[in-house]
């Protein structure tokens, strides 16, 4: 089954010369590392002096995008804080290879934005049935007619019409719109057509996204980066104060479990959001008592999902960035793409069987992307083996060995049919085995966490 995959995209192919995955995986090293980007910061800061330009901030918004809403409810707070001037966009969403799976991602969107938003000090109430098409015409024709003039119009009323969208409130919408007036079909789409190009022509496809000075920031989750890039740069008018969007934080003394909750744990050995969080997950799986299964997934570009080069760099770069708030070793990377990770996962039942399935994957991911050990040999997978605490004569003896495809295409099922399909991706399940939470990405683990101690207060 695995001969059967081929990757798409992304930075290696199922077999590459190892001196082409050698020279790949050097390049990537050095584009996500601290010294490049404060180079490229230092750059760009020094051509803005010159030409005597503002810090300008470009917010690409979708209207029935939920991240979009809350990253709206932002966007007064920030230039009342700072020192930026803020270009507004009206896209819409990208089809194609940057979104596989865009009807599963539009669904958890809804709940997942309704499930952070308080953790953010924001609200999104996530509406029973789909949006009206109608609605959605009419919020995108009152809000690009806002973007296309004064962006102070635009962030003024930005939030009121994406509330009356998704309360599916057609007469207040429709008071805006004679209030704010409206420009025609045509003027529309011409002028959506001109923000989606002028968003792939920055390098992006997504919604909810904040592009400054060469970099991007990813809605609410991304914004205490761009917050803190603002302090450094000296131009908060509050300096000093605590940013307006902090990242929410794991509870300190956290409640015990007695083995009533299960965390299920998908994750990937080429995924580099798997790979920062990994971890992180089994330090909160100690901290409080719960049960933890680990459910390994084949990475998407090797089950024959595409991956751009500009969705690839983006990760990674985004990925570098996390790891570095979070004061976790990552950055020396050494692409596990292919037939180091299969086998790998030839080894993974045999290391189960030794109590050592969790140490195998978290060694295996901290020679690939913190260490730059190359492990499409004998030589780097035996320092995986042996870092994992387990036998390498032995291992030889069963590498190589097949059966794990099934497991992991199991596995794939499991969390499709969850409604998700990225890693890394998180089930918590109550003693019944009855799903809690679903949640999506290494920034999820607060929710995770806040999730696992409300059910501990619950029985307390």
């Amino acid at each position: 089954m695995a001969e059967q995959f081929k990757e798409q995209g992304g930075v290696a192919t199922m077999d590459p010369n190892p001196i082409r995955r050698w020279l790949q995986s050097k390049l990537l090293t050095k584009f996500i590392s601290h010294k490049r980007l404060q180079m490229n910061r230092d750059r760009l800061e020094k051509r803005r002096v010159k030409s005597g330009s503002r810090h300008v901030v470009e917010y690409f918004h979708q209207v029935d995008d939920p991240y979009s809403h809350l990253a709206a409810q932002c966007l007064s707070r920030l230039i009342k804080r700072y020192n930026i001037e803020l270009v507004c966009h009206i896209v819409t969403a990208t089809a194609g290879k940057n979104s596989p799976e865009p009807d599963l991602l539009f669904k958890l969107s809804r709940t997942d934005a309704s499930s952070i938003a308080s953790g953010y000090g924001l609200t999104f109430h996530n509406p029973p049935n789909d949006l009206s098409k109608h609605l959605i015409d009419l919020a995108k024709t009152i809000l690009v007619s806002l973007s296309s003039g004064s962006s102070q119009s635009f962030i003024d009323y930005v939030v009121a019409v994406g509330e009356a969208l998704w309360s599916s409130d057609q007469a207040t919408l429709q008071a805006l719109a004679n209030k704010l007036g409206t420009i025609n079909d045509d003027q529309v789409a011409q002028r959506i057509h001109q923000s989606n190009a002028r968003r792939e022509r920055l390098g992006h496809y997504a919604s909810a996204m904040f592009y400054f000075s060469g970099e991007w920031y990813w809605g609410v989750d991304r914004l205490y980066h761009l917050e803190k890039r603002f302090a450094e740069l000296g131009i908060d008018h509050e300096a000093g104060k605590p940013i307006l969007m902090p990242r929410p934080v794991l509870a300190e003394n956290p409640l015990q479990d007695e083995g009533n909750l299960t965390l299920e744990f998908y994750a990937s050995l080429r995924s580099p959001y798997t790979a920062i969080v990994f971890d992180r997950v089994i330090d909160l799986v100690a901290s409080t008592g719960i049960n933890l299964k680990l459910k390994p997934v084949l990475p998407m570009v090797m089950r024959g999902v595409p991956a751009t080069r500009e969705k690839g760099m983006y990760i990674f770069t985004d990925a570098a960035r996390e790891a570095r708030e979070s004061g976790v070793n990552f950055g020396n990377f050494y692409d596990p793409i292919g037939n180091p990770t299969r086998r790998c996962y030839s080894l993974y039942a045999w290391a189960c069987d030794q109590d050592k399935g969790i140490e195998l994957i978290a060694s295996f991911l901290n020679c690939s992307f913190a260490k730059g050990i190359n492990t499409n040999n004998d030589k780097g997978l035996e320092r995986v083996v042996e870092q994992a605490g387990l036998d390498w004569q032995e291992a030889k003896t069963v590498l190589g060995h097949r059966g794990w495809e099934d497991d992991l295409e199991i596995n794939r099922q499991a969390m499709y049919n969850a409604g998700l399909w990225g890693v890394p991706s998180f089930r918590l399940l109550n003693d019944q085995g009855q799903q809690i939470l679903t949640a999506w990405g290494q920034d999820r683990l607060w929710l995770i966490a806040r999730e696992i101690q409300c059910q501990l207060g619950l029985r307390n």
